[in-house]
């Protein structure tokens, strides 16, 4: 993790990913797209610890997890607590997920396998959305 205070950060990402060279490169390209990753959990559980505590801009979160919850569960109570967004990242996104993370609000979705350019993509589109026009 960077954890860099830079004047020139485009904006703050919690990575939430149980696969680790996956949430390694995933931290790599929005490090190198000038993006500040707070903090890559790769539980639910943690997700919404590192949520809590860190207070990124937006949320990069995987649908299948490490233990009992999923992201989709992840992101409706980092949404429902502090009103953090995802961008749900899943080789799995059918219909009955999709409906399920609509009350979290999500601000894209990315399907697995993808590229640093729709990664970079997804979060310069997600945080335009966020800011105030």
């Amino acid at each position: 993790m960077s954890g860099r205070q830079n004047p020139a950060v485009r904006g703050s990402v919690l990575v939430v990913e149980d696969e680790f060279l996956i949430a390694a490169a995933v931290e790599n390209d929005l490090t190198d797209g000038g993006f500040d990753v707070v903090a890559v959990a790769n539980t639910a559980d943690d997700a919404v610890k590192l949520a809590r505590e860190k207070r990124p801009d937006l949320v990069i979160m995987d649908i299948r997890l490490v233990g009992a919850r999923d992201g989709v569960d992840a992101a409706l109570e980092i949404f429902g607590e502090t009103g953090i967004r995802s961008i749900f990242a899943t080789a799995h996104a059918d219909a009955q997920c999709k409906a399920r993370a609509v009350a979290a609000s999500p601000l894209g979705w990315l399907q697995k396998p993808y590229g640093r350019e729709a990664l970079i993509g997804a979060v310069e589109h997600a945080l335009e959305t966020l800011r105030p026009s």
